[in-house]
């Protein structure tokens, strides 16, 4: 898929989540406000949150369509794992919040019993927020966007809030005040699990961290049914965000002329870029002579 429809995919996603999280963020904090449901506030506060992702998210595709230029010889595809560092940070921040909220409100003993309107609002997001996960999620997938899929976690942490802020509500209206922070913990700790996770993913694809093993080796095989290729010296594989670089070492016939050695290291170079299940954005191809690499 070419970065610029990746880019347009990656938009159309970012403006109705963009539309929703504002809905949502106004529904959350008046219901929270008039149902005097300090869980509902800061719900609500969460889910603004995500505002301010989804438009990082949407910044991070639009530079990383740029194609190569003097400063960037390799491209910009890696903004978008830098963004989904800065999604990750953003993650695991909210999740300490809500755990230091949660602890607080056990430490004070301080606790309200909210009104209904404020249980109905987490209901809706509830529904809300997980139709934005499973959409925002499907589109990751597709473009296979690091950025994307942070960004649809932190739609899923705002699920896992609103159900602990749906428990709490529900169970201070039936005199177990305590529930509130309770949840809140569990929450926060499901957050940071996420969060750790989306980070990993991410340095993993700003460096030199090798393709998984299953594409290295079906690689190895493609290059190794190429006509003339007697041998795959070496073979190195590099993350390149959502991309990888190939570099291969091949023995052939040390009598052929530069001509004939150079087709069959072009037949290798086009097998493996050509083949859009390994997402290859260059593959450099060293040739030996089949004679002296026995030697060595």
């Amino acid at each position: 898929m070419k970065q610029i429809e990746r880019t347009k995919i990656g938009n159309k996603i970012g403006r109705v989540t963009i539309f929703w999280n504002i809905m949502l963020s106004f529904l959350k904090l008046l219901a929270g406000i008039i149902g005097k449901s300090n869980a509902m506030v800061a719900d609500g506060i969460h889910s603004l949150s995500d505002i301010i992702s989804t438009v990082a998210v949407m910044i991070g595709l639009h530079i990383a369509q740029k194609p190569e230029d003097e400063d960037h010889p390799y491209g910009h595809e890696k903004m978008e794992p830098v963004i989904a560092k800065i999604l990750a940070t953003i993650l695991f921040i909210t999740a300490l919040g809500i755990g230091y909220e949660g602890i607080q409100k056990i430490k004070s003993g301080t606790y309200q019993t909210p009104g209904m309107i404020a249980l109905y609002a987490a209901i809706l997001s509830i529904i809300i927020k997980e139709w934005m996960y499973r959409y925002t999620i499907k589109g990751a997938k597709k473009l296979d966007s690091s950025a994307l899929l942070a960004d649809a976690w932190h739609h899923r942490s705002d699920v896992f809030s609103s159900v602990g802020t749906l428990i709490a509500i529900a169970g201070a209206r039936l005199g177990y005040q305590i529930l509130d922070p309770i949840a809140s913990l569990i929450i926060s700790l499901l957050i940071i699990k996420v969060s750790f996770e989306i980070y990993k993913q991410s340095i993993n694809q700003l460096v030199d961290y090798a393709g998984d093993k299953n594409t290295i080796e079906q690689i190895r095989t493609d290059i190794s049914t190429v006509n003339g290729v007697m041998r795959i010296n070496n073979l190195k594989t590099r993350v390149h965000a959502n991309k990888i670089y190939v570099d291969v070492a091949i023995a052939v016939d040390g009598n052929l002329s530069v001509i004939e050695g150079h087709q069959i290291a072009r037949k290798v170079h086009d097998k493996i870029e050509n083949n859009k299940g390994y997402k290859v954005k260059h593959c450099m191809v060293h040739v030996d002579p089949y004679q002296l690499a026995d030697k060595n």
